[in-house]
């Protein structure tokens, strides 16, 4: 495992393809408000991957960062290009200027069947580990349910949409490569984009997969990857979620066991208050036209009727510090 600081000014070129995990993370802010934004990232994810000629292996996209594992030629370009479709879009919906993000994503190159395997099961398992799903199954918007589809029962027939509609939902009206489709939301199909045969050749079976999605977080997973012939460092819960301050190691391994209020209100929830209520009455487009005194009106409301972390509150009305 080589762990990258990443200088967009470099120009960097790749002979062949390589593995990576990726992290990018929104910093005190959000990549996603609503269900569009979360089709919209995806999108923009999967047409970089097939511009740049790119694989990708797994990905998990949480409201204010997102894990993704890829095979690159060129991973320089891919974070790039996904960037910049979404923060156009974003930028644009929300009246909100500038760069979505921070600067550097974390970047891992990873190599070996049993580092490559513990990142595809950490990065799938992301929901998780923060709280949102007792199961990495349960959450809508990573691949987990598109590997091992049919085995594992999760193959469900999508309502289409047709092809000449689908541009309306891609980055700047771009066409889906062929063979790709979209459903009625506007969200190019998992299958169609995941490197699945390639996933499933790593996991092996059914079963197998099936157990790196349910246990537990340990020494074993260490021990595992030192079967691999390559001398590197193993792929752990804390390598993976390098940079991502909002939970500790030890909030992550207790979700991990289940211990966690489910009910809670999640970012997307909190959201919909903010922009689909509050922010109609106070006669404003977006939080990002708000002033910093309304920002800390709206604070101490969501507080004071939800009580809800205040780094939540922070992060779905863009204040700085979340």
């Amino acid at each position: 495992m080589r762990i990258f600081t990443w200088n967009f000014a470099e120009e960097t070129c790749y002979k062949m393809k390589k593995t990576y995990h990726i992290c990018i993370s929104a910093g005190d802010e959000l990549y996603c408000r609503d269900e569009e934004d979360y089709i919209r990232c995806f999108n923009s994810l999967a047409i970089a991957v097939a511009e740049t000629e790119s694989a990708l292996l797994v990905e998990s996209i949480m409201s204010n960062h997102m894990h993704e594992c890829v095979r690159s030629s060129n991973v320089k370009q891919l974070i790039q290009s996904q960037r910049y479709k979404h923060a156009r879009y974003f930028n644009a919906k929300y009246k909100r200027k500038g760069r979505l993000g921070e600067k550097s994503p974390f970047i891992i190159e990873v190599e070996g069947i049993y580092h490559t395997m513990a990142a595809l099961s950490y990065t799938l398992r992301n929901a998780l580990h923060h709280g949102i799903t007792a199961t990495p199954f349960g959450y809508p918007h990573c691949s987990a349910r598109a590997i091992f589809q049919k085995d594992l029962g999760h193959y469900e027939k999508s309502d289409l949409m047709a092809e000449h509609n689908m541009s309306v939902h891609l980055p700047s009206r771009r066409k889906c490569p062929a063979g790709w489709k979209m459903d009625k939301s506007g969200l190019i199909l998992r299958e169609c984009v995941i490197d699945t045969s390639d996933v499933e050749h790593i996991y092996g079976t059914p079963r197998n997969f099936l157990y790196h999605m349910n246990r537990l977080s340990g020494e074993e997973w260490r021990r595992e990857q030192e079967k691999d012939k390559r001398p590197a460092m193993p792929i752990t819960i804390d390598s993976i979620e390098n940079g991502i301050t909002y939970q500790t190691m030890e909030q992550m391994l207790a979700n991990e066991h289940g211990r966690n209020d489910y009910r809670r209100m999640t970012d997307m929830e909190v959201c919909h208050i903010i922009d689909k209520i509050i922010l109609p009455e106070a006669g404003r487009e977006s939080v990002y036209t708000l002033t910093d005194s309304e920002k800390s009106a709206i604070a101490r409301h969501l507080y004071r009727m939800y009580r809800l972390p205040e780094s939540q509150i922070k992060r779905c009305l863009a204040m700085s510090g979340a």
